[in-house]
């Protein structure tokens, strides 16, 4: 049987490497943004040598504005989410942490990467997939892939995956280990997984 892929992407992490990676700064707010059901798609039809994989589920982790505060901003967040869920995606948002002084200081994501780590730890233990790719740069994420890379011996298997170019190249590994396979992702791979759509309208 084919092994069972389940992606755990950190929306935020990977929308802005891919900024980094292939646009400027001043670009449009939508460049960047990608369709994650695609990139499992696309990770799955890449899998290495003498392995047969299908896609058995993707989950990406994301900050939700609070609607009082920012009514603009979480109208557009949650158009994004339900196009993403009606593709097929696990939604995970987390409402993000508003400082006193908000909105002199910017809200802040907070928690989504201890419930990524959670999820992918409980997900190994549990049998859940067969390989967990998680899709971000985020070194806060390194300990739950040393937990999975050193609890098993072959499954369920911890993978990564980041966005690859002259000015990111970035991802996240674990020393010592030669086991992790870490899927790079050029400017072609992001052209084939684009989303251009503007949720602010």
């Amino acid at each position: 049987m084919p092994d069972r892929v389940t992606l755990f992407i950190d929306a935020q992490n990977m929308y802005h490497c891919a900024r980094k990676a292939f646009f400027q700064p001043d670009d449009h707010f939508c460049l960047g943004q990608f369709d994650p059901i695609a990139l499992g798609g696309l990770i799955v039809s890449r899998a290495p040598t003498g392995f047969e994989r299908v896609l058995h589920e993707v989950r990406i982790y994301t900050g939700r504005p609070e609607s009082s505060k920012q009514p603009k901003a979480y109208g557009a967040h949650m158009r994004q989410c339900s196009a993403w869920e009606r593709a097929g995606a696990i939604v995970i948002p987390r409402t993000l942490r508003y400082p006193p002084d908000w909105p002199a200081s910017k809200a802040e994501e907070k928690g989504i990467d201890v419930q990524l780590s959670i999820d992918f730890v409980a997900g190994a233990i549990e049998g859940a997939f067969d390989v967990g790719i998680i899709c971000s740069t985020d070194t806060d994420l390194r300990p739950a892939i040393e937990y999975v890379a050193g609890k098993f011996a072959q499954y369920p298997r911890p993978e990564v995956s980041a966005w690859r170019s002259p000015t990111a190249n970035a991802a996240l590994a674990i020393k010592g280990s030669k086991n992790i396979w870490n899927h790079r992702l050029s400017w072609t791979d992001y052209q084939q997984i684009e989303d251009k759509t503007d949720y602010t309208l």
